[in-house]
């Protein structure tokens, strides 16, 4: 494998980001004020609850895996649907498809360099006010390499289910309204938004069977879990990796399928 073309796309991509460093200012300074909220709902929820643990989790360990939740969406947020759905409204789709190179891994390519410049722009600042601030809640052993492990299979998940639903613009052409539906099942149900702890049985049950927890709850809860027992972290580690496989196998056949709905210029 030609390593060479796909770190000429992640340093193109480092470059592209650090281009537009008042848009990552933005995105810190509204993720900001979205904490600020958080904190206070979940303050609020805490003291009518009338007890310091709700559903295993006190407000501190909530607090930390909301935090922590956005700050993993910050580094794995892609525009994949937004691009691919202006490249087939345009035409250039077609263009991008004459590139020596497969064309989900280009686009997959493409934003490696946004994750490295986010990692460390907004992640991992965030790890360590939070680290500080919680002075030792979170532990720094083991449960680190667990985190890095799942996080890189999080990040394939999460670009399949993109890729899956920008494919589906090769049938509607439309962008706006199914990337907004894609982001807030996904964020709902990966447990971005609400802990999966505070989920009801069914429901909680139901998530467990999706390929969704695997985003953001499966890296957090091994990250929190300072003494993991090591049937529970083989448990989620293969969990990921099956759906990695399985997301994986299932954007390329779609986006085979779908190839032959591509029309330009009413062609």
């Amino acid at each position: 494998m030609n390593l060479k073309k796909y770190t000429t796309l992640t340093r193109a991509g480092i470059m592209e980001s650090l281009q537009f460093r008042l848009s990552s200012l933005v995105i810190v300074v509204g993720n900001l004020l979205y904490l600020i909220v958080v904190y206070f709902l979940w303050k609020a929820i805490y003291a009518s609850a009338g007890t310091e643990v709700v559903n295993g989790m006190t407000f501190y360990d909530t607090l930390i895996y909301l935090v922590l939740a956005t700050a993993l969406f910050g580094f794995m947020e892609m525009y994949v649907v937004w691009d691919i759905g202006r490249s087939i409204q345009s035409g250039k789709i077609v263009l991008d498809l004459l590139k020596p190179m497969e064309y989900r891994k280009y686009m997959f390519w493409s934003y490696s360099g946004s994750f490295v410049t986010q990692f460390f722009f907004t992640f991992l600042p965030t790890f360590l006010v939070v680290a500080a601030v919680t002075k030792g809640t979170i532990s720094f052993g083991f449960n680190l390499l667990f985190f890095v492990l799942a996080v890189a299979m999080a990040v394939s998940i999460n670009y399949s289910i993109d890729f899956i639903v920008a494919t589906i613009c090769l049938y509607t052409e439309s962008i706006w309204g199914i990337n907004i539906m894609k982001q807030v099942i996904v964020l709902l149900l990966s447990g971005a938004t609400i802990p999966l702890a505070f989920f009801p049985e069914p429901l909680h049950t139901i998530v467990s069977y999706l390929p969704f927890q695997s985003i953001y709850h499966t890296p957090l809860m091994l990250l929190l879990d300072g003494n993991p027992q090591p049937k529970d972290v083989v448990t989620a580690l293969c969990t990921q990796l099956f759906w990695v496989i399985v997301m994986t196998v299932i954007s390329k056949l779609f986006w085979k399928v779908s190839l032959r709905q591509i029309t330009v210029n009413g062609g």
